[in-house]
């Protein structure tokens, strides 16, 4: 029996590998990363005033990924764009979500059934662009386990990395959105799937291809349907970052916790722009000596000297 269900798991595992992404789950990708994209603030907007900078910054959502991990392996950044059945979808797509009349489009793809399913499909996408990553630089660098990590990572979630970039095509600068300050669940979800991969490929996990494959888009799929049925915005990761934090990040006095604040117990200097500070925070007025024998201090009071 064990054997049965092992031989079922592997033959569905194997038979999921196989499906083609084009053009079906390659369109619902299109759907949500341009969903995504016109509820940011000011999109709609910007929609109205320059379509061609929205056009850019959904392509760059849509294909974000394939252009930063090109980048990483010093291939053209345009290259993702010379498949013109993808450009051509994209922007079909792109078009219909912002320009449709009474906003059709946007609305019926905004029901949350049909965006639980769109959102699924864009969750099997992503476990096939970070494999097609890793794989991608294991053929340039057999032995990079970094750089299989990195450019898996950036082709399975470069749209949140460039999020900066795509900001400035609309005119936003928000540097402390920036992924690598603050990662966002995608973001930390393909990085962890990258580091899986990359094991796989280089024999340290004891799985086949089409086998992890099958259960990374379920934890991928079966999440995501959670967070978005409950509205929650709390990574699954939350509890082993803070073990970790704690255990490897928290030994040296002073450093301060994942919120910015410092931990209890450090003694910190107050600032003062009139005066200099010693260690225990005492502000000692500095003072500046004048020919006419005063002194001015720092926050423009006169003293007669003796």
């Amino acid at each position: 029996m064990e054997q049965l269900l092992g031989m079922n798991f592997d033959e569905v595992s194997q038979q999921f590998s196989k499906i083609s992404m084009y053009p079906l789950f390659d369109a619902a990708h299109y759907i949500v990363s341009v969903m995504a994209l016109k509820e940011q603030p000011g999109a709609v907007d910007v929609a109205r005033r320059s379509p061609f900078a929205c056009w850019i910054s959904a392509m760059i959502y849509c294909f974000g990924g394939a252009v930063l991990s090109g980048l990483f392996l010093a291939e053209p950044a345009l290259l993702p764009f010379s498949n013109t059945s993808n450009i051509v979808l994209a922007s079909i797509i792109w078009y219909l979500v912002f320009y449709f009349p009474m906003d059709l489009v946007y609305k019926f793809t905004a029901f949350l059934p049909l965006r639980l399913v769109l959102a699924s499909m864009k969750e099997v996408t992503r476990t096939w662009k970070v494999v097609g990553g890793v794989a991608h630089a294991r053929t340039r660098y057999e032995e990079g386990w970094l750089v299989m990590i990195a450019v898996g990572w950036a082709k399975g979630a470069g749209g949140g990395l460039m999020s900066n970039f795509e900001q400035l095509v609309r005119g936003v600068w928000k540097p402390e959105t920036n992924e690598l300050l603050k990662m966002s669940y995608p973001v930390k979800v393909t990085l962890v799937g990258s580091v899986l991969f990359t094991l796989q490929q280089s024999q340290y996990l004891p799985l086949a291809k089409h086998q992890l494959m099958f259960m990374y888009t379920m934890f991928l799929v079966i999440n995501k349907i959670r967070m978005m049925i409950t509205r929650s915005t709390t990574s699954v990761f939350a509890p082993f970052e803070a073990v970790l934090y704690s255990l490897l990040f928290q030994w040296q006095t002073g450093v301060q916790g994942p919120s910015g604040a410092p931990k209890k117990g450090i003694k910190g200097r107050r600032e003062n722009p009139n005066g200099s500070t010693d260690t225990n925070g005492n502000i000692s007025e500095s003072v500046e000596e004048k020919g006419n024998g005063t002194t001015v201090s720092r926050n423009g009071y006169r003293k007669k000297t003796d």
